[in-house]
């Protein structure tokens, strides 16, 4: 009895563990039902990370003819051949590969002796998962006793307009004769940045000649219409290298050749013949700022001012007016101090103008129309600060890239009672000779250094019926 007793309190007690054991469970299957599961986490933003290298990054006494570097992560290479910059430069670019973690280097050329060399991998280098670029990355290595550490810095902009062309690249030569430009190619050479700066790091002690030109094939000067430019001294690469600037220009503008229409045989080809004009008025009236001009469709051989009459709206002549006919003998311009809301009225004979075949006009016409009226303008009131009037400064108001006027500056306020709205660009152009435009530079026997014109990174906004004040620090 006592022992059939023991039997059944076991299994009760069996019964009792196997209830709390299912009921805690439930509880935590209840409880976990309710728990949202993580996402994927923060996405990556770090880019690869070198974890060895061999040889070591750093490393001297070392002449290799493959390097293995080992990252943090899968990665690929994207346009390698673009990126890379072996400095110094040999003559034949090594082999770049990359696999899972792992990028290998072939070099096929023999290294100097005790030279320092550093390859700059631009922005070729982004991992797989993210495309997390590792941006600048740079591996140095040195066959002598020692790494080269010295720098050289600066900045390059374009003389003509203060603007920077990211595609331009500074070059040293360790050459110094006036050939090694056009004929070899350079020791060193960097490329520029978004703000216009280079960096040389890792250079050896010495004396260079510098120059930029555009990231091409060669990085030669075989064309004078390629953007150059030339430091007037040259470079002693120590611990106190000077921190420089450098303007850029075209000796030469390129000529784009205009390529005349293919003439199309057959009745409806015959080409017309009829001298015609158009003026250039603005929205149907007279610019109070502008001549007016009259622009033709054929060269001009002969205009005869006495056949043409300038009158008021009542056809009464009009005297202090003048008529000139450009160098390009298309445009002829009435040049007159127009004064707001007038009406006047041109009529120019049918035999007044010919062209180089002698045909005039098809008919006597009448030009009618009426000037702009001061509202349509601002007032514009310009004060520069730090000018320097020395160096004969001449302000370009620049419009959709294009010069709209050149005002020579004697001082330091510039006031005008009427303007054309719109956003204008402002440079300052520092008019060494005196002529009124900017002169590019010469490499020639004799070096001259272009002009140079400071862009103003402001843009002016010029508001019709409104006092425009602004004050330009340079």
């Amino acid at each position: 009895m006592f022992a059939l007793s023991m039997i059944q309190w076991r299994f009760q007690l069996i019964k009792l563990f196997v209830f709390a054991l299912c009921y805690g469970i439930c509880i935590n299957m209840s409880s976990c039902a309710n728990i949202i599961p993580p996402g994927g986490g923060p996405r990556d933003s770090l880019p690869p990370k070198l974890i060895t290298a061999l040889p070591k990054d750093s490393a001297v006494n070392v002449n290799p003819k493959l390097i293995t570097l080992n990252f943090n992560e899968y990665l690929t290479l994207q346009n390698v051949n673009e990126n890379l910059i072996v400095s110094p430069t040999i003559k034949n670019n090594p082999l770049v590969d990359s696999k899972l973690r792992t990028i290998t280097i072939k070099i096929k050329d023999t290294l100097d002796p005790n030279t320092t060399y550093s390859l700059h991998f631009g922005e070729s280098i982004k991992d797989v998962n993210e495309g997390n670029i590792l941006r600048n990355f740079k591996y140095v290595f040195s066959t002598g006793k020692t790494i080269d550490d010295f720098s050289y810095k600066g900045r390059v902009y374009l003389a003509e307009k203060g603007k920077v062309d990211t595609t331009l690249l500074v070059i040293l030569h360790n050459n110094l004769n006036d050939s090694a430009i056009v004929k070899e190619r350079p020791r060193y050479y960097t490329r520029i940045n978004g703000k216009g700066e280079f960096s040389f790091t890792n250079l050896s002690a010495g004396i260079f000649r510098v120059y930029v030109l555009p990231n091409d094939y060669s990085k030669k000067y075989d064309d004078s219409t390629k953007l150059f430019a030339f430091r007037s001294d040259d470079l002693v690469i120590s611990n106190n290298t000077p921190y420089d600037t450098l303007y850029a220009y075209e000796a030469f503008k390129t000529v784009e050749k205009i390529t005349k229409p293919t003439e199309t045989a057959g009745k409806n080809s015959k080409e017309d013949k009829r001298l015609k004009y158009a003026a250039d008025f603005e929205g149907g009236q007279q610019d109070l700022l502008s001549n007016l001009n009259l622009n033709f469709n054929k060269k001009l051989q002969s205009v005869d001012s006495s056949k043409i009459a300038f009158c008021d709206s009542n056809y009464k002549a009009l005297k202090g007016y003048r008529i000139e006919l450009d160098t390009s003998k298309t445009k002829l311009s009435f040049i007159y101090p127009w004064k707001e809301l007038s009406s006047f009225r041109i009529v120019i004979q049918k035999d007044a103008i010919a062209d180089t075949s002698g045909i005039t006009l098809p008919k006597t016409d009448t030009i009618r129309f009426i000037t702009k009226k001061e509202a349509d303008y601002g007032s514009i009131k310009l004060r520069f600060t730090n000018l320097n009037l020395s160096k004969h400064p001449v302000l370009q108001v620049v419009e959709s890239d294009n010069i709209v006027e050149s005002i020579p500056l004697t001082s330091y306020e510039l006031i005008r009672k009427l303007y054309k709205p719109g956003n204008y660009d402002l440079r300052i152009l520092y008019d060494t000779n005196q002529n009124g435009i900017w002169d590019p530079g010469s490499f020639g026997k004799i070096k001259k250094q272009p002009e140079i014109v400071k862009l103003i990174s402001k843009v002016f906004s010029v508001r019709s019926n409104w006092d425009n004040e602004v004050t330009i620090g340079l």
